[in-house]
């Protein structure tokens, strides 16, 4: 595929507002996870919340649209310049020739789950202001992202688990080759809500601590949400050194189980080296891998052995799911921009909580950030049903 540059990036989560916020927790190893006291759940766990106060409703023309997940867009899109760019772009462009490619799994259901508790008696009806279009239909998202831009190309919400906003990056990227749009808002936002709380309680997959990835002691994950977003513009001759490119994508569906993974990792693998190979590169190109890493027992062992049977233990590998809680239909784009981070300010993230690696597993893991220069980083993206999601990417130089 042909490189796309990141013009812009931008990402919101329980470790902070925006990119400083974000660069300054990763470098000091610092963790956004806090004990659950989201709305009534009643439930052991910790979670990755941003703050309520941070969410400020949705007002004028956008009102109907307003819901926690919605919230959430608001606020990551008005963070580091990011509608600038975006202004800036549709100038060069037109509105109509830029799309937008968001993911997202939780989408506003937590104001369906609030509206269901104010039904009417007597009938069973909602309120009437209940807006299930504009808030928790998936492309409800899309649509709210669209209108705060000023944008009117092609436009499509991807709701595949937990690699959703990864795999926008791939269908942006199909969509510019074709010549359908010139360039595209890529991103996702999920936000907490009760059916995901208690749907991850029912199958055994919280922890009781923050989550560890590949920690000889890991239990589960910790349920985060966040929204992040990245302008893809094809990359230019005569590229500024240091910019972040997207170099290449890597899709497969193993469809081995409804949540479990593959347990040799097949189609994980396959997704890297399809990434690989769409960007022209072999294994001995990459110098770190973000990885899935969700902390559970099955997860993080199907993906070491993916990992290192293509790899072996030439880049370094981490999790920052410790750091952001795994943000599900979010987590493809927050990870994404973070490998932009570590690219554009040189250094690879560590892994809070973990603290005694399992022995049975093999890459070579951070516990701590380092300053290493990395120029090439994948990042790793696998959602149930076995939908999975590999970015690649690199400095131009």
């Amino acid at each position: 595929m042909k490189p796309l540059t990141l013009s812009a990036f931008t990402l919101t989560s329980s470790l902070g507002v925006g990119l400083r916020a974000h660069l300054d927790a990763l470098r000091a190893g610092h963790s956004g996870l806090t004990r659950c006291a989201f709305e009534s759940a009643q439930i052991d766990t910790w979670i990755g919340q941003v703050p309520d106060e941070r969410l400020a409703p949705v007002t004028g023309t956008g009102a109907g649209s307003d819901c926690r997940n919605n919230r959430l867009a608001q606020l990551a899109l008005a963070q580091d310049g990011f509608q600038g760019a975006v202004a800036r772009a549709r100038e060069r462009y037109a509105a109509q020739r830029i799309g937008v490619f968001i993911g997202t799994s939780t989408s506003g259901l937590l104001h369906t789950e609030l509206a269901y508790r104010h039904r009417d008696v007597r009938t069973g009806a909602l309120p009437e202001g209940f807006n299930y279009a504009e808030t928790h239909n998936c492309f409800s998202l899309g649509r709210f992202v669209q209108a705060q831009l000023g944008l009117n190309g092609p436009a499509v919400v991807v709701s595949t688990a937990c690699s959703s906003s990864a795999k926008v990056f791939g269908s942006a990227a199909r969509m510019i080759a074709a010549g359908l749009c010139d360039a595209a808002v890529v991103g996702g936002t999920d936000s907490l809500c009760l059916t995901t709380l208690y749907g991850f309680a029912s199958l055994e997959l919280l922890s009781k601590t923050p989550c560890r990835p590949f920690d000889s002691e890991r239990n589960g994950i910790s349920i985060g949400e966040g929204a992040g977003f990245a302008l893809l513009e094809l990359a230019r001759p005569q590229e500024p050194r240091g910019t972040v490119q997207l170099l290449g994508v890597g899709e497969s569906s193993d469809a081995h189980h409804m949540s479990a993974p593959h347990p040799e990792g097949a189609g994980a693998r396959a997704a890297m080296q399809q990434a690989l190979s769409s960007a022209g590169m072999t294994a001995c190109d990459v110098d770190y891998v973000n990885l899935h890493g969700t902390a559970t027992r099955s997860n993080d062992a199907a993906e070491d052995k993916a990992v290192y049977d293509l790899f072996g233990t030439n880049p370094a590998c981490s999790s920052t799911k410790g750091a952001t809680g795994h943000l599900l239909g979010a987590s493809g784009i927050a990870e994404a921009v973070i490998c932009a981070l570590a690219l554009r300010e040189q250094f690879m993230p560590g892994s809070p909580h973990t603290q005694l690696l399992d022995p049975n597993l093999r890459v070579r893991y951070l516990l701590n950030t380092g300053a290493q220069a990395p120029r090439r980083v994948m990042s790793n993206s696998f959602g149930f049903g076995g939908s999975n999601c590999v970015l690649l990417f690199g400095l131009a130089h």
